[in-house]
């Protein structure tokens, strides 16, 4: 686990309900709609709402609204980062439990979204908000 500043990240988005089958259609239809090429994706889950977004960043020429994506933010801060590694889908399991692990080590920010960065196929930052 590391301390991390992160900037601000404009996206594009998809809200979807907080389980596997759903954030599985979601994540599908989000990379259909946009590529996976030069493309960054992200996951955030809002604990005050229960509410998780797909999220890809936004470049210069995107049409959020042709696709039918909704325009936000993934907010800049400081983020306890724990980093995964293995194969999908396995490595997707672990993710809750080591987002359960992270709020046992710090208190986590209310006011911003736990992220998951994909950084590549088999290779996720988990990133909790700290004060």
């Amino acid at each position: 686990m590391v301390l991390v500043e992160r900037e601000e990240v404009a996206v594009m988005y998809r809200v979807t309900d907080d389980n596997p089958e759903a954030m599985g259609r979601a994540w599908a239809e989000l990379e259909a709609a946009v590529g996976l090429r030069g493309r960054k994706f992200f996951g955030a889950f809002h604990p005050s709402t229960g509410e998780y977004r797909v999220c890809v960043q936004l470049r210069d020429g995107d049409d959020p609204g042709a696709l039918g994506l909704k325009v936000g933010v993934l907010p800049d801060g400081r983020y306890l980062r724990l980093r995964l590694e293995g194969e999908p889908p396995a490595v997707y399991q672990r993710i809750a439990p080591s987002f359960e692990a992270l709020m046992k080590q710090a208190a986590p920010d209310p006011g911003r979204p736990s992220i998951e960065f994909y950084r590549r196929r088999d290779v996720i930052d988990l990133l909790l908000p700290v004060r």
